[in-house]
């Protein structure tokens, strides 16, 4: 039974899911070096993945899929809460960023609308939005 069957409360599912993605991700190459395991358990940490969870979403035999949404609104609502997620220590180092790029294009971004897509995402998180994008957005109907 994969890992993921295990959960049926939906937060810790989905934060299961986007932290195999990762993993996933991380060993494309074939291995994960130090510096990736680094940032993977960092991640694990923001993502409260168990020391359990992380050692089965670790194992080489385990190769997650990532889940392309076909709807462009669902791949930004992936990309969003994947960063609400980041930032619940208020900070994305240049590790992080990589491994989100990479998450980004996973998604269905192409290199070049990830890159974009990320520079967006990190000034808005961090509050560092020029006052016309602030004002754009606040002036907008829910």
């Amino acid at each position: 039974m994969p890992i993921l069957d295990l959960y049926e409360h939906g937060d810790h599912r989905k934060n299961l899911a986007h932290f195999a993605t990762l993993a996933s991700l991380a060993a494309v190459d074939g291995e994960i070096n130090p510096k990736e395991m680094a940032i993977l358990e960092k991640f694990a940490f923001k993502l409260n993945i168990s020391e359990d969870e992380f050692k089965v979403v670790m194992k080489k035999e385990n190769k997650y899929p990532i889940e392309t949404p076909h709807s462009g609104e669902q791949r930004y609502k992936r990309l969003f809460e994947f960063f609400q997620m980041i930032f619940s220590d208020h900070d994305i180092d240049d590790e992080e960023r990589r491994i989100v790029e990479k998450y980004a294009i996973g998604l269905g971004f192409s290199p070049k609308s990830a890159a974009e897509i990320i520079d967006k995402s990190i000034k808005i998180f961090t509050g560092r939005i020029p006052f016309e994008d602030y004002h754009e957005l606040v002036k907008r109907k829910s």
